[in-house]
């Protein structure tokens, strides 16, 4: 349950950032101007696809499969919480390249990019923990 709240909240961290990027909103919400550097830098897209775009629909395909492994019929497998972290790990290895072009390229930072590397950081170690938890031999809590 964890790790889905943390999808939806990625979710709409991703998705406001898209939406921006879109011009579907007004001034960002940032406190500084890293999130509007690093927003408009060339590294905001990713094969001609917007980052932010990218990271909603991730962070949608973990709110599927969380909200899935929550349902009764597959509360003691172990097939969705494998794919929590097969996905979450893709992502982390994504937010590990874009933070360091912030860090080393851009030299900028996203207080929402910031945000969105803590959540899929923490579904990724929700998933590893959840692993654990329904190890052959033992039940979920």
């Amino acid at each position: 349950m964890v790790a889905t709240t943390l999808a939806l909240l990625g979710f709409l961290v991703a998705l406001y950032l898209w939406m921006w990027k879109a011009g579907l909103l007004g001034a960002m919400v940032c406190g500084t101007g890293g999130c509007e550097v690093v927003q408009t830098s060339r590294y905001a897209e990713f094969l001609g696809v917007p980052v932010a775009l990218i990271g909603a629909a991730g962070y949608l395909s973990l709110l599927v499969v969380g909200l899935a492994g929550l349902q009764p019929a597959w509360l003691e497998r172990r097939g969705p919480t494998l794919l929590l972290l097969a996905l979450s790990g893709v992502g982390v290895a994504f937010t590990a390249y874009l933070t360091y072009l912030e860090a080393a390229v851009i030299r900028a930072w996203c207080r929402w990019c910031v945000a969105s590397a803590v959540i899929i950081t923490a579904i990724f170690i929700t998933a590893l923990l959840g692993l654990r938890e329904t190890a052959p031999g033992k039940r979920e809590a």
